[in-house]
């Protein structure tokens, strides 16, 4: 079993930044991949990035690419995103997830671990 537990969802002008963070408890396994999944009223939980811990190798959707950028803390099974220049479309519940293994997939069903969620507002 893994927890994971989500910080630094807020509200922010358009334009700004903010770094959301995600701890995974300790865990049985060799290898874990972590990502952010967004989801706004009315839409499909979409994805956003995504890590893996041992590699740190990345996968960030292009629709973010130029603004966000996903990084980890191995030592502490912790991974963050870095959001800039936010956009009021970037509004959304933002999911944190985790899967044993290093492959870095962008569709939500692969994996099995899901933080509560925190919100992020951007205002215009």
């Amino acid at each position: 079993q893994v927890q994971l537990e989500e910080s630094g969802g807020g509200l922010v002008q358009a334009g700004g930044s903010l770094r959301l963070s995600c701890a995974a408890s300790e865990h049985p396994f060799s290898t874990l991949t972590m990502a952010w999944f967004r989801q706004a009223p009315g839409q499909q939980r979409e994805f956003v990035a995504a890590i893996a811990l041992n590699s740190g190798g990345t996968y960030v959707a292009n629709s973010v690419q130029d603004r966000f950028t996903i990084s980890r803390d191995g030592a502490k099974n912790t991974m963050y995103l870095q959001m800039n220049r936010l956009k009021f479309e970037d509004s959304a519940v933002y999911y944190c997830a985790a899967r044993q293994g290093a492959e870095l997939h962008p569709t939500p069903h692969m994996y099995g671990y899901w933080g509560q969620g925190t919100q992020v507002t951007v205002s215009t």
